[in-house]
């Protein structure tokens, strides 16, 4: 029986601040990684608010997403391993950039981020193999590059929201 490809959807914050960027540092599968705000789209929420969630829980900060960088497809293949399966996962990564708003102190962070740290480009890419995606160094290319689009051009239908019965 053929099974249908489904990529995984996620969300992506670029966020810069007097030449540094947001980044997190977290735990993953193969290890101790950087990686933007980041995180899979939840149901019943559009790629700008799911940015949102995901950077408010990996930073404890609020942000609000004022342009589309830009939508990124990526696939890789992890190796079996005692705990799982061998693995080949695609994900297709709709990436913002826009303001970061308030930092709350008393926010606990993903329980699988470490900290949070601001970095010059140059740094994030003398650790390109620290990377958890070649992404990471993509939509930092595409921000530099004065890459924006509107948000409208997502757009999110009302069922996303009120799913349509059948």
């Amino acid at each position: 029986m053929d099974e249908r490809w489904k990529p995984s959807v996620t969300v992506a914050a670029v966020i810069e601040r007097d030449g540094r960027f947001l980044m997190v540092e977290e735990h993953t599968p193969d290890g101790l990684r950087l990686n933007n705000p980041a995180g899979h789209l939840d149901p019943g929420e559009s790629p700008a608010e799911g940015c949102a969630r995901e950077t408010l829980e990996e930073t404890a900060h609020s942000f609000r997403p004022t342009g589309l960088l830009g939508l990124y497809l990526a696939r890789f293949r992890r190796p079996a391993s005692a705990q799982q399966a061998a693995q080949d996962i695609t994900h297709l990564r709709f990436a913002f950039c826009g303001e970061l708003g308030e930092f709350q102190a008393d926010r606990a962070l993903d329980t699988d981020i470490v900290r949070t740290l601001w970095l010059t480009p140059d740094e994030l890419r003398a650790s390109q193999q620290r990377h958890r995606s070649p992404l990471v160094l993509a939509c930092l290319a595409d921000y530099l590059a004065g890459r924006r689009y509107p948000l409208e051009l997502v757009r999110t239908e009302p069922s996303v929201y009120r799913p349509i019965t059948a």
